[in-house]
């Protein structure tokens, strides 16, 4: 059965919608003029459009809320990745903390929301991560030229230890924690992250 024009309109259509909502929600998040989240109502008189059909695109606030922070905080890392070489681990995993720790200065703000809505987050019924799949992603790909030298055992292992100082929550830590500035977080996530590469690299020398 082929796809006619109206379907394909309607997705097209579809698709606009939902990123200006999305936009509006990053929008109104980075403006900084009020900490307060903003609503429905908000959103979708900034997005021009209703609220019922913000619900259509997204089935509550909160969702909205994740979906549009983590896509606006994920273009530097995607474009760091892609200009990485492709047989550099160590010049990929760099890029990576790099592209990751290049949006957290001006949008600490928004990490803490993000963290807070993914712990207010119920399980899911599937058992999946409520968070973290674009971050899994990109440390996979950052890892891919030693992928086949350390094995799958190893590789699963290496990405769940960088996941650990990769990212808003340790990035949260060394600011409010330990009172760095965000130049010396993500210098300090960047050491953590090569010496946790090194480490697992030595140990697949040894095997």
């Amino acid at each position: 059965m082929s796809i006619g024009p109206a379907t394909t309109g309607r997705e097209a259509q579809r698709r606009r919608t939902r990123r200006a909502i999305l936009e509006a929600t990053a929008g109104l998040l980075a403006d900084g003029a009020s900490p307060a989240t903003p609503s429905v109502a908000e959103i979708a008189d900034a997005a021009e459009v209703s609220r019922r059909t913000v619900y259509l695109h997204f089935p509550s606030l909160d969702q909205l809320l994740l979906d549009a922070i983590v896509g606006g905080l994920s273009t530097p890392v995607d474009e760091a990745l892609a200009e990485a070489p492709d047989d550099d681990v160590h010049a990929r995993l760099a890029a990576l903390v790099e592209g990751v720790a290049s949006t957290m200065g001006s949008s600490l703000g928004l990490g803490r929301r993000l963290v807070a809505l993914t712990v207010a987050q119920p399980d899911r019924d599937d058992g999946a991560p409520r968070r973290g799949y674009r971050r899994v992603a990109w440390i996979e790909s950052a890892l891919a030229p030693v992928r086949d030298r350390l094995g799958p055992a190893a590789f699963a292992d290496l990405v769940s230890d960088l996941a650990v100082v990769v990212g808003w929550e340790a990035f949260i830590v060394l600011t409010d924690v330990r009172g760095l500035g965000p130049d010396e977080a993500g210098a300090a996530c960047a050491r953590a992250a090569r010496r946790t590469l090194d480490a697992a690299l030595a140990e697949a020398e040894v095997r």
